[in-house]
Formats: C-alpha cells, sequence, structure tokens
C-alpha cells in the first residue's frame, strides 16, 4: 500500500475530492429536495403512497442504467453523475421523513398548538425535531448509497474513485483496486459516523 501511496498519492487525493464532491452534491440536493416535498405530503396521504412509489420504482433501476440514461440528455461527466445519484438519494430520506413525521405524537402536536404555535412553528419546532431520528436514519442509508454509486460515476467521465477500481480490474492490478476499494469503504463509515454524530446533536435530549 505505500508503494500505491508513493506512486499514486496525488491522484488518489484527487480522485478522493472527486467522490466526496460528487457524493456531496447529490446528498445535499436529495435532502434539500425530499424533507419539505415529505412535509407537504402530509397533507395528502393518498398521494404521499404513489410519490413514495415513484421514488422507491427509481431505486429499482440500476446505478449503471440509470448513468447511462443520462447521457442522452446531459452529456458525460459530473453532471449526470450527480443527478442520476441525486434521483437514487431521494427515496431513503422521504420515505423516513414521512414516517418519522407521521409518527409524532398526535397530543404532542394538540399542546403545540394550544401553545399558539402556527403551522410553521408546529412543523419546524415540533414535528421535525421529533422526527428527527427516523429523518437522519434515511440521510445516513441514502448516504452511503451515493458514496458507493459514486464509483460507478467514473464510467460516464465523472472521475472519483472509480477510476481506479475499474483501470485495475481492466488491467489486472489489484494495486489498483485496492487503491480505489480501500478509501470508499473508509469515506462511507466517515460519512455514516459523521452524521451519526450529527444526529445526536440534532435530535431533542431523552430519544
Amino acid at each position: 500500500m505505500s508503494a500505491f501511496i508513493a506512486q499514486h498519492g496525488s491522484e488518489l487525493l484527487e480522485k478522493t475530492w472527486q467522490q466526496i464532491y460528487i457524493s456531496a452534491i447529490s446528498l445535499f440536493l436529495g435532502i434539500i429536495v425530499a424533507v419539505p416535498i415529505s412535509v407537504i405530503l402530509l397533507k395528502f396521504p393518498k398521494t404521499a403512497k404513489d410519490v413514495i412509489a415513484l421514488a422507491s420504482m427509481l431505486q429499482t433501476i440500476p446505478a449503471l442504467a440509470l448513468l447511462a440514461m443520462m447521457i442522452p440528455f446531459f452529456g458525460v461527466g459530473r453532471v449526470p453523475a450527480i443527478i442520476a445519484l441525486f434521483l437514487y438519494s431521494l427515496m431513503p430520506i422521504m420515505r423516513n421523513t414521512y414516517v418519522g413525521l407521521t409518527d409524532v405524537n398526535p397530543d404532542t402536536i394538540d399542546s403545540a398548538r394550544g401553545l399558539g404555535m402556527t403551522k410553521m412553528q408546529l412543523i419546524l419546532k415540533v414535528d421535525i425535531p421529533l422526527a428527527m431520528p427516523v429523518i437522519m436514519s434515511g440521510i445516513r442509508l441514502s448516504a452511503i448509497y451515493v458514496i458507493a454509486w459514486a464509483t460507478l460515476a467514473s464510467y460516464i467521465g465523472a472521475g472519483g474513485l472509480g477510476d481506479f477500481i475499474f483501470n485495475g480490474l481492466s488491467l489486472y492490478q489489484p494495486d489498483l483496486i485496492f487503491g480505489g476499494t480501500i478509501p470508499v469503504i473508509i469515506l462511507a463509515l466517515l460519512a455514516d459516523y459523521l452524521l451519526g454524530q450529527l444526529e445526536k446533536k440534532l435530535s431533542p435530549k431523552g430519544i
């Protein structure tokens, strides 16, 4: 491994940054789209089932096929990769956010209404904080998915650690394969840990 770092150290840093960049933007877009949609769907339970089913259907499409489908519309590179990974990130976040919000104790909501809270205050100060552990669970799951699937973005010229893995497979060089695979695993574990710490800080005490 030391020989690999000596030979490919600067390239490893570049590919790791590309992997983080693609994954972070995709996940961020998934959060800012899925959470508000889930809040809106609380008012439309029947529509919620259809929307979540559609998001679930998107996840059944193989990642490589979805990436390939982006090419005719967005070309190759990071943009189609980010769009495809964003679509993949939606379902776990949307499902968990919706489930978490619907499981909030109605008595707690009634008490907050009794204190004169507006609908927006109820959502921001009661519903979302109480549902935060479930919401963060979906975000953590999406983060792991996105980091793993971002590896396939190499196939459409988006860069990332997949370049090492697929070059290693085509050239039969195990050091390249391990040089790409190990950082991906570390990134996924690190993302899960950091988001877990964030979950503890955002969740109300006692939950």
